[in-house]
Formats: structure tokens, C-alpha cells, sequence
């Protein structure tokens, strides 16, 4: 072809999947000469068998195909351990199967006939954005982000799919359905949309469907005519109405009657609506966003919400993740919260402490990030201490759920001088944890010592710290034995440290601090009681 190769494509492997065979080798003769190590299938199954024979750089992948689908394919490959890019091809360039190709992991997608030219400048991006040099560059899902929608914190790839999946769509007027729990940024996601599209200089209109009375939602909507009920002395435009070239956020629209469920399928289907009162139907050019906490496909099947329009708002869900999934993202949350603090209310409090922070990293936040957002304010209000946050100032609620478990020691714990990865022991599912339930004391059993000495790495301090301040322990509400909470506590510590020194009591005397005469004492005691599991012999 006369082409010069592109240093960024030099060498890549790429696979090129298509059952059109003209058309696979033209891409192939022109990634070819680009530089691309390229190799083809003419089909989905062997596509799969190259995958599972080679690591490939990237991945062309057409839609349609005669024995497995793109889709299909994609969803194996990516089951099967497959994580590197993918294109999607195909002549049904609707949005909604770019949509579904990005959610099943596609990096982007080309709809045909395209360019040659276009393909290169995809390719050499998507395969560019594995350089060191490109790595270094920002997100453009959070450049795109940053610039539509600066209050949506985060970062998380959970996320980052939303940020991706909204800048594709927000050019266009295709109905959009945002699905998550109470407080986790719904109308900040609509506000983005509207603000990224060619409507923006437009109104953007919310409404809650849930706070309207069932019997005026329907004129707030569509707008009444002067006498059309008691008490309308004029005519007023309804939401519809007021958002004409813009956009209207249907916000809990789970909570809309199936009565006036009925008129707003017709403003879907025809784009035009009757006022209360009125005869003559009015046209309206409105991009609908809908917005619901609820599971509107299980209403659907129980009755309760039109199948019909379900099916009409569902063209693009978007699903917002809770704060739980996403909790890497609680500390930049907080700071931002923080910061709007201080230039609201001109609030001295600037930090907080790490205690305070680990706590507030630790709750399930149910309320998401309207809750985290009102436990800031809260705390910023009434803090008198000097400007930074600590566990005296969270809520009683936040400090009694955060705390619920608490994490065992570790010896990187018992020593802050011990951080080379070398000596570094990082807590895991299985660690032995000291839990006070609500009916008391539970001590889990801790591994035998002569199974974790092999594994675990032994780092010593001769000056071991304090777990944590008594603040730390919570009283249940109906109390408990004080002697056996403390003994409870006390062995489970000491279990640790003889299975982290592999039974050595010399060893698990200076981990906890204690004279080796002191801990023989305490475990013959143990002994005597009958609550030891055995003395580990030194």
C-alpha cells in the first residue's frame, strides 16, 4: 500500500476477526504495513482458538457473524482470562450496541463503512494508551468527567465505565435510565448529560415524582387550562413546557401512577402531550432522563409499572454504583466535602485524622454519598477541637457500625519502623479477628502455629505500641462480662504472637511486649482454667 509504518504500532499482534473475507484481509494488508503483526479468523469459534493459543495486543472484532457473535465471543474471551483491548465492529451502529459491547469490556467501537484513516488513528490510540508515555497522560474518562461533571469524585472503574458509556451518549437524544440506590449522584449524572449535549443552553428541568401528590402530577407536568379543576384561577405551562429544547429529569419515576403513566408513553412515542383542560395535543422537543432507586423490571412483571414504557426508557440503563463498591474513593469524597465546608461556612476544620479516616473508610455509608456528604457538614459544625477531625467528632451511628470488627494485630502493626515489602504483612480474609457481638466476646480460632510458620514473615520491635485507645472498644447496649471480654481479648493476642513465632515464647514475649516468665505464667493459667488449646512447645 505505499504506507509508512508507525513507530507506536510496530510490532503489535493484532487479530482480526470478520466471516467477510475481503474485508479482513484489506485490514489485514493495512495494519500490516503499518507495522501490526496481524493474524485472522473467519469466524467466532476460531477466533476463540487463536485467543486461547496467542497473546494478542488488540482485538478487531466484527458484530455479525455466522457462528458466534461478536458479543458472544467477547464475553468468552473475557471469561476466559483474556484482558487485553478490543474493537467492535459492525454496519448496526445503533447506541445501544456500542453500549452493550463497551459493558462486556469492548474498548470502543467502529461502525462500518469506516475509513482506513479512521481505523489508524483508533488503533494507534488504543494501542498507544499501553506506552509508558500515554500512561502518564490522564484518563480521558475523567478528562471528559472533569469537564461536564466536576462534582461526580471518583475514580474507580466502576465509575470510570459510567463516565465512558455517558460521553458517548451525551450528544445524542436517545432516552437515558439511571438506576442506583438513594443518594449515590443520580441527578448529578443527568445534569452532566445536559450540560455535555447540543441542548445545554437549553433549561435543564427536574422533577421528583415521588414529592408530587398523585393528583396534581399530572398539570405539573403537562400544564393546565384556566377552570380545568378547583382552584386553577389561570393557565400555567406545565414541565414539559418549561423544558422545550432541553431536558427533563424524571427523578424516582418508579413512583408515577399507572394513570399518568399511560400519557407519558404517548409523549415518548408521539412527542406531543395534552394539557389538563385542554383538547388540542402541543408538540415538545424534550430529552427525557429517568432516574429510579427501585427495580422497575420486577414492577414491570408484578403490574405495578408499565411493561411498555419500561422497555421505552431502558434503550440506555446506567447503573451508579454504591459508595460500598467504590470505597478507594471515600477519602478524595471527604476532602472535597471538606473543602465546600470551609468555603461555605468558612469552617477552620482542614483534616482529618487517620483514626477518624479509617473509621469513615470502614462504614457501609446505606445513605451513599448524600449520607458522607451530611456526616461532614455535621461534623465540621460541631467540632471544637483544633481544625482536624478526629473519632470524638463522628457520629455515634458511623463509630459503632465502622467499629463493629476489629482487624488483629499484625507485626507491621506492632512495628511502624517495618515497612520494606520484604517484612510487610498485609491482612487478609482469613486473618484472626476479635469481634465484641452484641452478645459478647467472640474469640475465633486462631491457625495452629505450625501451620503459619512457614509463611509468615517474623518482624520483631523491642518497643511494641498501644493497639488502639480505649475509645476504640464499644460497649454493647445491654453490656457484658468485663473479666471474659478482657481474658477473650487478652488470648487471642497471645495466640497470634505464638503463631506468627511459630510457638516461640521468647519470641512472643517481645511481640507483646511482655516478659517470657510473665507469658509462661499467663498460659499455665490458661491451662489450669482449661481453656487453652494446648502449650505450643518453645
Amino acid at each position: 500500500m505505499g504506507l509508512a509504518a508507525d513507530h507506536m504500532l510496530r510490532g503489535a499482534s493484532v487479530l482480526i476477526v470478520d466471516d467477510h473475507e475481503p474485508h479482513r484481509t484489506l485490514l489485514a494488508n493495512y495494519l500490516g504495513a503499518l507495522g501490526c503483526a496481524c493474524k485472522t479468523a473467519g469466524g467466532g469459534n476460531e477466533a476463540l482458538a487463536s485467543i486461547a493459543q496467542h497473546a494478542f495486543d488488540l482485538i478487531l472484532l466484527d458484530l455479525r457473524m455466522d457462528d458466534l457473535d461478536g458479543m458472544e465471543v467477547l464475553k468468552r474471551a473475557r471469561a476466559s482470562g483474556f484482558s487485553r483491548d478490543c474493537i467492535m465492529m459492525s454496519a448496526e451502529g445503533t447506541i445501544s450496541h456500542a453500549v452493550e459491547a463497551i459493558r462486556l469490556g469492548a474498548t470502543d467501537f467502529l461502525v462500518k463503512p469506516f475509513e482506513l484513516d479512521q481505523l489508524h488513528e483508533l488503533v494507534r490510540r488504543v494501542l498507544g494508551a499501553r506506552s509508558p508515555a500515554a500512561r502518564n497522560e490522564r484518563d480521558p474518562r475523567l478528562l471528559w468527567r472533569d469537564k461536564f461533571a466536576p462534582d461526580l469524585i471518583g475514580e474507580a472503574a466502576v465509575l470510570r465505565e459510567v463516565f465512558l458509556v455517558l460521553e458517548r451518549i451525551a450528544h445524542t437524544d436517545c432516552t437515558v435510565l439511571i438506576l442506583g440506590e438513594s443518594g449515590t449522584g443520580k441527578e448529578l449524572v443527568a445534569r452532566a448529560l445536559h450540560e455535555a449535549s447540543q441542548r445545554v443552553k437549553k433549561a435543564f428541568v427536574p422533577v421528583n415524582c415521588g414529592a408530587i401528590p398523585e393528583t396534581l402530577i399530572e398539570s405539573e407536568l403537562f400544564g393546565h387550562a384556566k377552570g380545568a379543576f378547583s382552584g386553577a384561577s389561570s393557565s400555567r405551562d406545565g414541565r414539559f413546557a418549561v423544558a422545550d429544547g432541553g431536558t427533563l429529569f424524571l427523578d424516582e419515576i418508579g413512583e408515577m401512577s399507572l394513570a399518568v403513566q399511560v400519557k407519558f408513553l404517548r409523549v415518548l412515542q408521539e412527542q406531543e402531550y395534552v394539557p389538563v383542560g385542554e383538547t388540542r395535543p402541543r408538540k415538545c422537543d424534550v430529552r427525557i432522563v429517568a432516574a429510579t432507586n427501585r427495580n422497575l423490571e420486577e414492577m414491570a412483571e408484578a403490574g405495578t409499572f408499565r411493561e411498555d414504557l419500561y422497555y421505552r426508557l431502558n434503550l440506555i440503563p446506567l447503573h451508579l454504583p454504591p459508595l460500598r463498591e467504590r470505597r478507594d474513593d471515600i477519602p478524595a469524597l471527604l476532602r472535597h466535602f471538606l473543602d465546600l465546608q470551609t468555603k461555605r461556612r468558612n469552617s477552620r476544620v482542614g483534616a482529618i485524622g487517620d483514626e477518624a479516616m479509617d473509621a469513615l473508610c470502614r462504614y457501609a455509608w446505606p445513605g451513599n454519598v448524600r449520607e458522607l456528604e451530611n456526616a461532614i457538614e455535621r461534623m465540621t459544625l460541631l467540632h471544637s477541637g483544633n481544625g482536624v477531625l478526629t473519632v470524638a467528632d463522628l457520629p455515634a451511628k458511623i463509630l459503632r457500625e465502622a467499629r463493629r470488627d476489629l482487624v488483629a494485630l499484625t507485626a507491621v502493626d506492632l512495628d511502624p519502623a517495618a515497612s520494606s515489602p520484604e517484612g510487610r504483612i498485609e491482612p487478609s480474609a482469613s486473618s484472626p479477628r476479635m469481634r465484641l457481638a452484641d452478645d459478647g466476646p467472640v474469640a475465633p480460632a486462631v491457625p495452629s502455629p505450625i501451620d503459619l510458620v512457614d509463611s509468615v514473615p517474623i518482624v520483631l520491635s523491642p518497643h511494641p505500641r498501644v493497639l488502639a485507645a480505649p475509645e476504640d472498644f464499644l460497649l454493647p447496649d445491654e453490656g457484658l462480662d468485663l473479666r471474659r471480654s478482657v481474658e477473650a481479648f487478652e488470648n487471642n493476642l497471645i495466640d497470634q504472637a505464638l503463631a506468627r513465632t511459630g510457638g516461640n515464647k521468647n519470641q512472643a514475649s517481645m511481640l507483646l511486649g511482655l516478659n517470657r516468665t510473665t507469658l509462661v505464667e499467663k498460659l499455665r493459667k490458661r491451662t489450669r482454667r482449661g481453656d487453652a488449646t494446648g502449650d505450643p512447645a518453645p
